[in-house]
């Protein structure tokens, strides 16, 4: 079969749904690919389910990109703003978590039926269990070959948009092929490495972590000038968390990062202070104030630090405080994409 669009868009993600919006309320005949049984399944998995859909403190310098000006022409043209305003409209309830993360109250699931409506609203076909097998270029645009369970389609188009989105969870239908489509078309393609991801570690740092696992603190954590504080989770593979997360797209392979585990607290200070007011204190009890007793005990352990205050020099309480405020750490990956 074959067919003649003005628009083709190859993804149903969050990227593929907005574009084939707004080309559609542009007037032009639009069409959506995807190859999965379902539209933006990224979508209906983010957030924990109920979508991190937007930031209400996003702005151009918040992005990590190699041109820091790329963002602006964008912004300058839809911001969070008119994204809550669209998600308002269509009534759908949300709230806002710490440092500006709007997210729905119920499920992802309404911003993916949120932008299919508005796509078939403007006249755009999203055309699920489609696979793109092959794509040229022609004096008048492009040709875009397609296999589905009724058979091979040809569809000719004057516009081509590759939304196909990058490495991230495969298990859901991720590929290289916005990256195969690019290198064919001569275009340049930057290394990719994995962002927003858990940090790995090697030998006794891991089993510490393994002992942890599951326990989280609030931190701050340093790479370079780049700071993030927020939460700090202990796994089974090493560190992750909001924090940890964050640190990652900036982090560079065989570098340290600084961690403090109380960030609003100086605990050679507090220790020192503890020490001259509850001398028998035992230092477990006085750190238990401030942190997770189980965390508390396994740095004393590694420290090789316990007893009363009264009885540790206080070069002891200086090289505790040190561990927690100022913790160095080397990761030895990241989990990758997954």
């Amino acid at each position: 079969m074959n067919e003649d669009r003005d628009v083709v868009i190859v993804g149903g993600g969050a990227a593929g749904l907005m574009c084939g919006r707004v080309a559609g309320q542009r007037g032009r005949s639009v069409l959506i690919l995807d190859h999965a049984k379902r539209a933006a399944e990224k979508i209906r998995i983010s957030g924990g389910g109920r979508c991190n859909f937007t930031n209400i403190h996003s702005s151009p310098e918040a992005f990590l990109s190699g041109n820091r000006h790329f963002c602006k022409s964008a912004f300058s043209r839809y911001t969070q703003d008119d994204f809550v305003q669209l998600v308002t409209r269509h009534q759908i309830a949300f709230h806002e978590k710490k440092l500006g993360q709007l997210f729905c109250d119920d499920s992802a699931q309404q911003i993916i039926d949120m932008l299919v409506d508005e796509c078939e609203g403007a006249g755009a076909e999203l055309r699920l269990n489609t696979a793109v097998t092959d794509i040229r270029k022609t004096a008048n645009g492009f040709t875009v070959h397609t296999d589905t369970q009724s058979g091979t389609h040809t569809i000719t188009c004057q516009s081509l948009v590759i939304a196909s989105g990058g490495l991230s969870i495969p298990k859901i239908g991720a590929s290289r092929f916005g990256y195969d489509v690019a290198k064919q078309f001569g275009l340049p393609v930057t290394a990719v490495k994995p962002a927003l991801v858990p940090l790995t570690f090697q030998d006794e740092f891991l089993h510490r972590c393994r002992a942890l696992s599951g326990l989280s603190v609030d931190a701050e954590v340093r790479y370079g000038k780049t700071v993030f504080r927020e939460g700090l989770l202990f796994t089974h593979r090493g560190l992750s968390g909001p924090s940890i997360l964050q640190i990652s797209s900036y982090w560079d392979e065989g570098q340290a990062l600084e961690i403090d585990l109380l960030p609003d607290i100086d605990v050679t200070a507090l220790l020192k202070a503890r020490k001259s007011e509850t001398p028998r204190q035992d230092v477990l009890t006085a750190l238990a104030d401030c942190l997770p007793r189980r965390l508390a005990a396994d740095i004393l352990d590694e420290l090789s630090v316990s007893g009363r205050l009264a009885d540790l020099p206080d070069r002891l309480l200086a090289r505790t405080g040190q561990r927690i405020n100022r913790w160095r750490v080397s990761p030895s990956g990241t989990e990758g994409y997954r």
